[in-house]
C-alpha cells in the first residue's frame, strides 16, 4: 500500500512539474513562415531599430535589432517578444508608441518558433 501511494505521489509530482512550463509566447504559426529578409526586418527597422533605441549605433539596454545576426540573438531573450507582446516583466515596446498589432507580434513569434529564417 504504501508503494502505491508513493508512485501515485511520484506521478502527481511529475505532472505538476510538467504543467509549469511558460507556454505563453507559443502562437499558432500555422501557414506562416516569416524570414528576416521578407518580413522581420521591416518590422524592426521600422518600429524598433530607430535612431535612439535599438540601432546599430545606440544599441539601448545593449539590443540591436538592424541586422539579421544581432536580431537573432537578442531574439534568443524571451523578453524581447515578452517586450513587443507588453507582457509584465518586461519593457513594453516600442517605447513611447501604440502596441504593434497582434498580426505584427504573431509574425515576430512565429519567426522565433520557425527558428529564425534569414
Amino acid at each position: 500500500m504504501i508503494k502505491f501511494f508513493s508512485v501515485i505521489l511520484f506521478l502527481s509530482f511529475i505532472i505538476l512539474c510538467s504543467c509549469s512550463k511558460d507556454e505563453t509566447n507559443v502562437v499558432d504559426c500555422t501557414g506562416m513562415t516569416p524570414t528576416y529578409k521578407n518580413d522581420i526586418a521591416s518590422i524592426f527597422n521600422a518600429s524598433c531599430a530607430t535612431a535612439g533605441c535599438h540601432d546599430a549605433v545606440t544599441k539601448a539596454e545593449g539590443i540591436n535589432l538592424s541586422t539579421y545576426a544581432s536580431s537573432k540573438s537578442a531574439s534568443q531573450n524571451t523578453k524581447v517578444l515578452k517586450s513587443i507582446k507588453h507582457d509584465s516583466g518586461a519593457n513594453a515596446m516600442p517605447q513611447g508608441s501604440a502596441k504593434l498589432s497582434d498580426a505584427i507580434i504573431n509574425k515576430v513569434a512565429c519567426w522565433i518558433q520557425n527558428g529564425y529564417q534569414e
